[in-house]
């Protein structure tokens, strides 16, 4: 009995933890939530981490760097030497062999080193200041990227789910059609071709809502990746097409004036300048001489039974030296002068590129004001047609039923709906395209 209770006690646990994977999410709630857990994101959050890492990095180049070594040896065999006898009194002529040194040794030494000046260090701290500078911009243009992505895979899913609703509901009046078509049939009041005519739309309906069901299913699944969750993760959005119109729909943005100097693509060539400058003066700064000095700190013990911590004073000889090294470049037969000149040329390409992006981007905001201005005109185009295809099917629906026209003008009327209807639909999505774009172009978000 207690593992029975324990394992239903188990699956509720697991009921609930698969219940809490299920996300509702307004339009905005879509974006915040991407722009905190979307893949892409995040690495970018990271890269900002890394180059926090590496700006310390080139800093900890120029502060002082300690290095320890401790060297043991122990002569398990020693080496033999041989000296002229006659040293020690022997013949003249002959060799004696004899061992220098002792059995065992040890050194242990303190080394620190400190960069006095170097001017390829100086411009290495710029380089990584400005590295960080870039990072932060290409997570700021992501977050812009993917804002946009997250709008526009949230309209496709709503359109997706507003066109099925359209065509269950058009199915509903066909298949009433068709039944009603059925009875005048039987009674001889109707043809069978008008019959048959209806049956031909009614597949194509069906043809349709399959088409449009696995259009959602893809729709969610391309929405949730963009979200940074799994693709099969259930996930309800609470808003619908027309209260996405209505957030589409301003006009006063189409006002708004547009800053240059603060657009992203804009600080990010901006920024790219910067970073050839500094490769320039990187290039001139190998021709100036460094200057670095070390000093350290050594003790030295030998003996042919070594005691390594007692009567430190008689067992242990101690030194010390300081140093001051200064490296100068003398002639590189043009090397250094090539490279300079090789920074100099990306700097100027830098400088006609920023130029380039400057004019594009203004172009860009003329372009996404004018198709959002179109976007508001083809709505409100499409919204007034689709009240006509009603009005017009309406009538013709009585008409057909009253024998004052044929199936073939009932099937062309449907078809008229059915096209006002997806224009419709379709001229919200590009309003809501249309509207982020013209909001990345004016850099609002």
């Amino acid at each position: 009995m207690n593992k029975i209770i324990t394992f239903l006690v188990f699956l509720f646990s697991m009921g609930s933890l698969q219940a809490q994977d299920t996300y509702s999410f307004t339009l905005d709630e879509a974006v915040q939530y991407a722009l905190e857990n979307n893949y892409t994101v995040r690495n970018a959050a990271l890269d900002i981490e890394a180059a926090e890492k590496q700006k310390w990095e080139a800093t900890s180049y120029g502060l002082p760097q300690i290095d320890a070594g401790i060297d043991y040896q122990n002569w398990l065999k020693q080496q033999v030497s041989f000296i002229p006898s006659e040293i020690i009194g022997g013949n003249p002529g002959e060799f004696t062999p004899v061992v220098f040194g002792t059995k065992q040794n040890m050194n242990a030494t303190v080394t620190m080193n400190q960069l006095i000046f170097d001017g390829s260090y100086l411009v290495g701290l710029q380089s990584a200041k400005t590295f960080l500078m870039i990072s932060n911009l290409a997570k700021e243009k992501t977050d812009q990227t993917i804002r946009e992505a997250v709008i526009n895979a949230y309209g496709n899913v709503v359109v997706a789910q507003e066109t099925l609703k359209i065509l269950y509901s058009n199915k509903e009046v066909l298949e009433k059609n068709l039944n009603e078509t059925r009875v005048l049939l039987q009674n001889g009041f109707a043809e069978e071709q008008d019959f048959q005519q209806q049956q031909i739309t009614l597949s194509s309906i069906d043809n349709e809502i399959n088409r449009s069901s696995r259009l959602e299913t893809i729709s969610k699944q391309a929405l949730n990746l963009t979200l940074g969750i799994p693709i099969e993760t259930d996930v309800e959005l609470t808003e619908n097409l027309e209260n996405l119109a209505m957030k589409s729909a301003d006009l006063q943005i189409l006002y708004t004036d547009f800053e240059l100097e603060n657009h992203v693509d804009f600080r990010i060539a901006d920024n790219q300048v910067l970073s050839d400058e500094l490769l320039v003066k990187y290039e001139k700064s190998k021709s100036i001489p460094s200057i670095n000095a070390f000093v350290n700190y050594s003790t030295f013990q030998y003996g042919d039974n070594l005691i390594f911590f007692e009567n430190y004073d008689d067992n242990w000889f101690n030194s010390s030296l300081f140093g001051l090294s200064m490296k100068i470049p003398v002639f590189s037969s043009l090397q250094r002068s090539s490279r300079t000149q090789q920074a100099k040329i990306n700097l100027k390409q830098s400088e006609i590129q920023k130029t380039e992006i400057s004019q594009s981007l203004k172009l860009q905001v003329n372009t996404a004001k004018n198709k959002y201005q179109f976007s508001l005109d083809q709505f409100q185009t499409s919204k007034e047609n689709l009240a006509l295809a009603e009005s017009i099917a309406e009538k013709e629906q009585i008409k057909f039923f009253e024998g004052l026209s044929t199936s073939i003008d009932l099937t062309n009327t449907q078809n008229q709906l059915f096209g006002s209807q997806q224009d419709y639909i379709q001229s919200i999505l590009i309003i809501i395209q249309s509207k982020v774009e013209l909001e990345n172009a004016l850099n609002l978000f």
